[in-house]
């Protein structure tokens, strides 16, 4: 398992010097440069660009982290994933790492205190990992080969599976979902989890921000009427750069509103616009299936 920098800037080099635990000195030493180089680097932040050689160096040290280090290299690049996950690759370059056993690539989300529920109430939660994109077929393929779990209704009932291979999978109960994490050695995230990785530390009305936009998402009048891949609508990610908090399909969490009913999250691609709002409540039976409801998972950490 290892983070994947795409492009390393001297916000990075910092973090990873921190995570270390190293002094400017020792670091500089490490890499094999002047420690003033060092020092430009974390002065001009994530203006300035290592050469080549220099990032591969830094790549080296990254793949070797200790678990410990690992975990404040991830919290310290976060908040720069918070600023700048407006673009995905930014969000993916950053923070992202591939799950050990279902492969899904997944964001930390920093502990700490946010805005939750139509009132905006503080709530603060543990740091955890998301999945980037939902749950899609291709997913879902592997664990039910892998588990020979029963398959979604409409599998093989029209000719375009592999078209539909990156949409989100659906006709999942919450049981189906929930055996698809345990699999995965993850967990359904629970209401306030998945409002969160959507409406960020700051209370955003949508993932995107404040503004109601349909266009970023997929919902009834806005959309193809139907299901889209996960990674269509870049412009609605969410502060952590996470896809489809809106719209596409709704997302089973793991709170349970009374006996066998569970919250869901996002609305869908049949939903009006307005009930994609992270805040609003939505639940339903534990046995419900449908042709807009998914799911996508959540993890302490990535542990096989």
């Amino acid at each position: 398992m290892a983070i994947v920098i795409r492009n390393w800037t001297g916000a990075e080099a910092r973090a990873l010097r921190g995570a270390r635990r190293m002094s400017l000195v020792e670091f500089a030493a490490h890499i094999g440069v002047n420690p003033r180089v060092i020092s430009r680097w974390e002065a001009g932040g994530s203006t300035i660009r290592p050469r080549p050689v220099n990032q591969a160096a830094l790549d080296t040290i990254l793949s070797r982290l200790r678990d410990d280090e690992l975990v404040r290299f991830v919290e310290a690049i976060s908040p720069c994933v918070v600023s700048e996950a407006r673009d995905p690759e930014v969000a993916e370059a950053r923070s992202s790492l591939r799950h050990p056993i279902d492969g899904k690539l997944m964001t930390w989300i920093p502990e700490g205190t946010f805005l939750a529920g139509p009132q905006d109430q503080p709530a603060w939660l543990a740091g955890f990992w998301m999945d980037v994109f939902p749950t899609t077929n291709a997913d879902y393929a592997r664990f039910v080969a892998a588990c020979d779990h029963p398959p979604p209704r409409h599998w093989g009932e029209v000719a375009h599976d592999r078209e539909v291979a990156d949409h989100p999978v659906v006709w999942v109960s919450w049981d189906d979902t929930a055996n698809y994490a345990a699999w995965a050695n993850k967990s359904l995230p629970t209401s306030q989890q998945w409002e969160k990785a959507a409406r960020g530390t700051r209370g955003n009305r949508w993932p995107w921000g404040n503004q109601p936009t349909p266009a970023k998402c997929n919902v009834r009048g806005a959309g193809p009427g139907t299901t889209t891949r996960a990674d269509t609508y870049a412009s609605g990610v969410s502060p952590f750069g996470i896809y489809d908090l809106v719209g596409n399909t709704w997302e089973w969490t793991a709170t349970e509103t009374t006996v066998d009913r569970y919250q869901l999250k996002g609305s869908a691609f049949t939903s009006p616009f307005e009930r994609g709002e992270p805040a609003v409540f939505n639940d339903a039976s534990r046995t419900m299936l449908d042709d807009d409801t998914g799911f996508r998972c959540v993890a302490a950490a990535l542990e096989s």
